[in-house]
C-alpha cells in the first residue's frame, strides 16, 4: 500500500488563520486526509472548517501539540467536539486513550521526548519503538512520529518505527524536499503530513498544485525522470 498524504493547514506548527479560505481553493485536489492543529483558532471556527472538509468527503484530523495528560486531554475533548476521525499528537495517556474509545475517535500519541514548538524529538530508537510496542498492547490505533523532527538518525527511526512495531505509522513534520518523499515512498508508513512546506512553496506554486504534485509523486509507479513531471523539486539522487 502506498501511504497517504494528510495536508495539515498548519505553518511552524500552528494553524494558518485562513485555513477555511485555502481548503476550499485546494478541496478539488487529490488528497483525502486533511487536518490542522489545536492552536490559536477558536473551537467554532476550527468546527467550521471541519464540517466544510466533512461535506466535501475528507478524512479529518486533529493533531495536538501538548505534553501534560491535562492538555492532551482537553485537546481530545476538542477533537470530540470537532467530530473528527483522528485525533493525533498528546503523550500517551491512558484517560485519553480511554476518552477516545469512549467517542469512538482514532488515538495516535506521540512517542519519545519531545520538546518545544515546533516540536524537537528525542530519545533512542529502541527505547520509542519499544515505546509504541507497548502502546500497541493498550489499544491505540497508531503513532504519530515526530520522524523528521528527530536530532538523531531519523530515517533508521522512521524505516525501524515501520517495521518493527505492527502499527499504523504517520510520519509528522518536516517533510520538505523530494529526497525525504522519496524516501517515505520506500519505507511505506500509514500516512505522512505536510503543512509548513507547503506554504513554503517546497512542492512548487500554488498550495493546491503541490498537493497534487506529492500526490502524483506517490503513484508514480517507476521513479523514471521525475524532473518533467515537478520541475520545482530539489531532485539530486531522486532519479532525475
Amino acid at each position: 500500500m502506498k501511504p497517504e498524504l494528510i495536508v495539515m493547514l498548519t505553518h511552524n506548527d500552528l494553524t494558518v488563520r485562513n485555513a477555511y479560505e485555502i481548503f476550499e481553493q485546494c478541496k478539488d485536489s487529490k488528497a483525502l486526509y486533511w487536518g490542522f492543529k489545536e492552536q490559536p483558532l477558536p473551537l467554532e471556527e476550527m468546527q467550521r472548517i471541519f464540517a466544510r472538509m466533512k461535506a466535501c468527503g475528507k478524512r479529518t484530523v486533529l493533531e495536538v501539540v501538548e505534553y501534560t495528560e491535562e492538555e492532551g486531554l482537553k485537546g481530545a475533548e476538542m477533537a470530540v467536539k470537532c467530530g473528527v476521525d483522528l485525533l493525533m499528537g498528546t503523550m500517551y495517556s491512558d484517560k485519553i486513550l480511554e476518552y477516545c474509545k469512549t467517542h469512538k475517535l482514532a488515538y495516535m500519541p506521540f512517542v519519545g521526548e519531545i520538546v518545544d514548538r515546533p516540536s524537537v524529538l528525542k530519545g533512542s530508537i529502541e527505547s520509542m519503538v519499544e515505546e509504541a510496542q507497548r502502546l500497541k498492547e493498550k489499544g491505540v490505533f497508531g503513532i504519530d512520529l515526530l520522524g523528521y523532527r528527530y536530532i538523531d538518525d531519523a530515517e533508521q527511526l522512521i524505516s525501524d518505527m515501520v517495521s518493527k512495531t505492527g502499527l499504523p505509522i504517520c510520519v509528522a513534520g518536516s517533510i520538505d524536499s523530494y529526497e525525504r518523499l522519496q524516501f517515505i515512498k520506500n519505507v511505506q508508513p500509514w500516512t505522512f503530513t505536510i503543512g509548513s512546506a507547503f506554504f513554503d512553496n517546497k512542492f512548487g506554486t500554488s498550495i493546491a498544485e503541490q498537493i497534487n504534485n506529492v500526490c502524483d509523486f506517490i503513484n508514480l509507479e517507476k521513479r523514471g525522470r521525475i524532473s518533467q513531471f515537478f520541475p520545482h523539486a530539489r531532485l539530486s539522487g531522486v532519479g532525475a
